[in-house]
């Protein structure tokens, strides 16, 4: 078994590790944007693949992720994973429709609440204790159902009609037009101080470094709120105007 994800500021990424480890001790896990992640699954048979919510959809990484890769599915057992801040809907189904066109078989899906990890925005923000709760919530919750799992219950969370209908008409279809128009919304401002970090850690390549000043974004933003998150000066934003707070994993951490 191998886990792929897609992870920003790390809460996909300790979700689907956690669940590969309980599941199986040799598993291995691996961020999508690896240059050897496909050797790696065409090797497997049974994949977990993790990513965050984003408006009751998936990250457009992801679903380039499965579509330019679309021949490497056929045969495989793919389980889904999904974060998100408070609301979902058929965030793995999202992308439990694609790996079904490519061949793949759906073996279930968890749709676990971690803590908001958009950092320009107020509305989902907690209090540190609080967000501490619900990643000793998401851990319990893998935890359970590795042990369902283990005994051939496979959760279904987000797979069905009345999940699709709720994701559809309760944020797709109203944010859809977001979505679209991200990739050239990152906003960098006078307060970069050059260091370059941001570079390094875009899976997409999106920001190129210039002699001496600041990263350039160039239109490919996927929205994974990486380098907002890890960026010393607080100089990134992307959907808001200011950073309102940084929040990574680690931060929240309690095991």
């Amino acid at each position: 078994m191998i886990g792929l994800y897609l992870s920003g500021t790390g809460n996909s990424k300790h979700c689907v590790e956690k669940f590969v480890q309980l599941l199986d001790e040799n598993g291995r896990t691996f961020p999508i944007e690896n240059p050897q992640v496909i050797e790696k699954i065409k090797n497997e048979t049974d994949i977990v693949v993790g990513y965050p919510t984003q408006f009751s959809n998936a990250p457009l990484m992801v679903r380039d992720f499965i579509r330019n890769n679309s021949t490497i599915w056929e045969g495989k057992r793919i389980f889904c994973i999904n974060t998100m801040g408070a609301f979902s809907g058929d965030g793995t189904g999202c992308t439990a429709r694609l790996f079904k066109i490519y061949g793949a078989t759906v073996t279930g899906g968890l749709q676990i609440k971690m803590p908001d990890s958009v950092c320009d925005s107020k509305l989902l923000k907690k209090t540190e204790e609080a967000n501490k709760k619900i990643v000793k919530l998401a851990d319990e919750k893998i935890e359970a159902w590795v042990a369902k799992i283990k005994s051939g219950k496979y959760p279904k969370e987000g797979l069905g009609f009345c999940d699709h209908i709720a994701g559809l008409f309760g944020q797709r279809l109203w944010f859809y037009g977001k979505t679209l128009k991200y990739s050239d919304k990152l906003k960098i401002s006078d307060a970069c101080v050059g260091c370059g970090l941001c570079v390094n850690e875009c899976p997409m390549d999106n920001l190129v470094q210039q002699s001496g000043g600041k990263p350039v974004p160039q239109g490919k933003c996927t929205m994974c709120y990486r380098c907002i998150s890890h960026c010393p000066a607080q100089a990134i934003t992307l959907l808001g105007n200011r950073v309102v707070e940084q929040t990574t994993f680690e931060k929240f951490n309690v095991g």
